[in-house]
């Protein structure tokens, strides 16, 4: 759609709660004299993709927090509540229709019922002959835009890295963020209705409730969701933050006691910042290279590019967002569910210190350090053997920062089910990973205060002596035994594969 055509234009707000550099909102004030914005929930869709209160929490109050930030650009926010994403096409022809809108602009979303649904809205806005544009904002690229030579998606990282660098590594690359949209005006701003009566139950609204459907209030007050300040402005201060430590970032980052990660997750998730706006920061500590004389900024600019490769991942197969395994020939593992591992692990009573002090610390505060989401998915999948699915809907239920690409792509690496996934006889060992990695017992001592009086030796692997009537478990497995047996299936079910 070119700028400068429409008198009235409606903006669709997802997963890009901000101002600055967002691409929807940025080229509809451009093309629009009068322009709204409108936020549709769907609590059982939601629910049904595995999201917990956490993530909606967060999604909900930086909501609040850009309604107050449109409004002085005379762009009114409105909020409808469905139950489900089949709803919302008839509902946005409804909402054009009595808005007298003449264009809709939406950010793009990849996995496949997001997909489904916004080729919906497109196929039903047509019928009203309401155009809609869908821009890349979630992504530095649209995925589809970058194969391999014989057309198809990239599913080893390596070479997707090596793809994406060759076209772009360089300081003109384009990934400069927009600026925020053009005030309106305060005479735009009145021309919008106070509300609309909408077929069935559901009104669109300016008010935004504080939950949705059977979603509880997390807590942390109007403006945090636990530990995390929500809004566009703490994003800000979060990047700035680490753009001062970001030298030191390849050192630092797989400390879980440091502040040595960007923490910057949560809000990249709901769209408080753009990945373009952290790409943009790292690239000038780099000199405008992807892999360049800054390490620390080298290696946090790899991380976006395995956020931007899961992103990528669910377009070109989408078989992952059907709770199916990359790997088709691993729907054969057979996984030993036993629920009260899976109970114990979730609670953070496996009797292995730095295990359980990761899970706690995702239960307490909705987040996991990246270092440890790998140790406890390892432990949960080759130790416990547990099905990676049922970790992945926990951890989808308790993040903060839940994103089905990264959450989905991170369990099946750890899995060995997955696109570039670690080799199925690589298990991490919880305890020499502790010491490596917790050296000091400092994070162990913050979430497992029963250990806090064992020594920096002792913590990581109790002594025996702890268990007779202390309040610390027993461990729930031998690491050594276990992962001896999970490599024995793993190898039996490829000795199958070989024989068929």
């Amino acid at each position: 759609m070119s700028e400068n055509n429409f008198a009235r234009g409606l903006v669709w707000l997802r997963n890009d709660l901000r101002m600055e550099d967002n691409t929807a909102l940025y080229r509809a004030a451009r093309a629009c004299d009068a322009l709204a914005a409108v936020f549709i929930a769907c609590p059982e869709t939601w629910r049904s993709h595995g999201d917990g209160d956490n993530v909606v929490a967060m999604r909900l109050r930086t909501l609040k927090s850009l309604q107050a930030s449109l409004a002085k650009k005379h762009i009114p926010l409105y909020f409808l509540e469905l139950s489900r994403f089949a709803q919302v096409p008839a509902a946005l022809q409804q909402i054009c229709g009595k808005l007298e809108v003449d264009a809709l602009f939406a950010n793009a979303e990849y996995p496949l019922n997001e997909q489904r649904r916004d080729a919906a809205v497109r196929d039903t806005l047509k019928q009203i002959r309401v155009p809609v544009e869908y821009c890349t904002d979630r992504t530095l690229i649209p995925p589809g835009s970058l194969t391999t030579n014989s057309g198809d998606g990239f599913k080893v990282f390596t070479p997707f890295k090596r793809a994406f660098i060759a076209q772009h590594d360089n300081s003109d690359c384009g990934f400069d963020p927009l600026p925020a949209p053009r005030s309106l005006g305060p005479d735009h701003g009145n021309r919008w209705p106070e509300w609309i009566a909408l077929a069935g139950e559901n009104n669109l609204v300016r008010s935004i409730p504080d939950s949705v459907g059977d979603y509880g209030v997390a807590p942390g007050g109007e403006r945090k969701v636990l530990d995390w300040t929500v809004g566009e402005g703490a994003a800000k201060k979060r990047l700035e933050a680490f753009s001062a430590v970001i030298p030191d970032y390849h050192k630092q980052r797989d400390f879980p006691a440091l502040e040595g990660t960007s923490r910057l997750s949560p809000y990249l998730n709901c769209g408080a910042i753009s990945v373009r706006q952290c790409a943009r920061m790292a690239l000038e500590e780099n000199g405008g290279r992807w892999a360049g004389s800054c390490e620390g900024a080298s290696s946090w600019l790899n991380e976006i590019l395995w956020r931007e490769f899961y992103q990528h991942l669910v377009v070109h197969f989408p078989r992952v967002c059907r709770n199916l395994p990359f790997k088709p020939e691993t729907e054969g593992v057979p996984w030993a569910n036993r629920p009260s591992d899976f109970e114990r692990w979730r609670e953070g009573q496996t009797g292995v210190p730095i295990v359980d002090a990761a899970m706690r610390q995702l239960n307490q505060t909705g987040w996991m350090h990246n270092r440890l989401r790998m140790v406890v998915a390892s432990f949960l999948t080759k130790n416990l053997l547990t099905d990676w699915r049922l970790g992945e809907r926990y951890f989808m239920q308790q993040l903060v920062d839940a994103d089905f690409a990264a959450n989905n792509g991170g369990w099946q690496w750890a899995a060995s089910t997955g696109t570039d996934a670690a080799p199925y006889f690589r298990v991490f060992n919880p305890y020499s990973q502790s010491k490596r990695f917790d050296p000091d017992g400092d994070f162990i001592r913050r979430f497992v205060p029963e250990l806090e009086d064992y020594s920096n030796k002792d913590i990581h692997c109790p002594p025996r002596d702890l268990f007779r009537g202390g309040s610390y478990p027993v461990p729930i497995c031998d690491v050594t035994q276990s992962r001896k047996h999970a490599i024995e299936v793993f190898a039996n079910l490829k000795s199958q594969e070989s024989s068929d």
